[in-house]
């Protein structure tokens, strides 16, 4: 291999070095489904923090989904719960605030709270792991090379906030055809918000979120989305064959990437029904489990 880089010619040296920044690295067989990190890596780091996107990475996880909401100025803040009490200790240190619902605070409040003070992370390490805004959490992918499932949270709650989330990509540099086209996804429950996007920004991959895996709305969801989200347990062969035999928004069969498997039975399962990908809380176990 030295003599063989060697030989390279300066130009062809620069063009590798392009095609391996273009892109996170695809899983070598395709058959496998992809694995993606759920709220970063929630079962390694907690949840929805810069720390459990790096363990993602540190795990060999070249996608990771997260949950994106506002904050009361206008912020948008990784956090999936609709208030703070369950990953924070918010309501210690503002007791007086009930129901701590997200978009109650300022992101200067926000970031007063501890995203690892749940018992689940006490002696870890990641006591004092704070909730990101989305820059932060852009500047940190970008930085790992990973690429981002982005879930659109509540967005009932959070008026326009579609039109904020392209913005802060926009200047971040994710809407460039590099990022759109290899590095990012944009999920939701809510097809409203999807559908939002979609005439915005008819070039992104969107996938829907649909609980139940119902195959009758298969057809209505390929005009605008790339993926759908099926709950695993709920995901079927019968539901992963009629979806693959429909092209989704930008002229591919639809993907499907169930959510949230974390037992190895469940993960080869998948794969035996042959989805594209599933999210997972343990992606390095489930990694393992599929031989990767």
């Amino acid at each position: 291999m030295r003599k063989i880089s060697l030989a390279l010619s300066t130009s062809a040296l620069s063009a590798l070095s392009a095609l391996t920044l273009l892109a996170p690295a695809a899983h070598a067989d395709t058959a496998t489904p992809l694995v993606i990190g759920h709220r970063g890596a929630a079962g390694l780091a907690p949840e929805n923090t810069l720390e459990a996107v790096d363990r993602a990475d540190r795990a060999g996880t070249d996608w990771v989904e997260v949950d994106v909401q506002r904050s009361k100025d206008g912020v948008l803040m990784i956090m999936h719960d609709e208030n703070l009490v369950r990953t924070t200790d918010a309501r210690r240190v503002f007791p007086k605030r009930a129901p701590w619902k997200v978009g109650d605070f300022t992101m200067a409040e926000l970031n007063r709270l501890r995203a690892g003070a749940s018992p689940q992370w006490r002696g870890s390490g990641y006591e004092s792991a704070r909730i990101p805004t989305l820059g932060q959490l852009l500047d940190r992918l970008d930085r790992n090379n990973q690429g981002l499932v982005l879930e659109i949270k509540w967005p009932a709650n959070h008026p326009g906030i579609t039109k904020d989330i392209l913005n802060v990509l926009g200047r971040k540099g994710w809407l460039d055809a590099r990022h759109v086209n290899n590095r990012l996804y944009m999920i939701s429950f809510s097809a409203p918000a999807l559908r939002d996007v979609h005439a915005r920004r008819p070039d992104l991959r969107l996938g829907i979120c649909d609980e139940g895996a119902s195959a009758a709305r298969l057809a209505s969801y390929a005009r605008y989305v790339d993926v759908v989200n099926p709950e695993h347990h709920a995901t079927t062969a019968d539901f992963v064959r009629r979806a693959h035999a429909l092209k989704g928004a930008h002229g591919r069969p639809l993907k499907v990437w169930p959510y949230t498997v974390n037992t190895s039975t469940q993960a080869r399962r998948l794969r035996d029904l042959r989805v594209d990908g599933f999210t997972s809380d343990l992606p390095d176990r489930m990694r393992k489990a599929l031989g990767r």
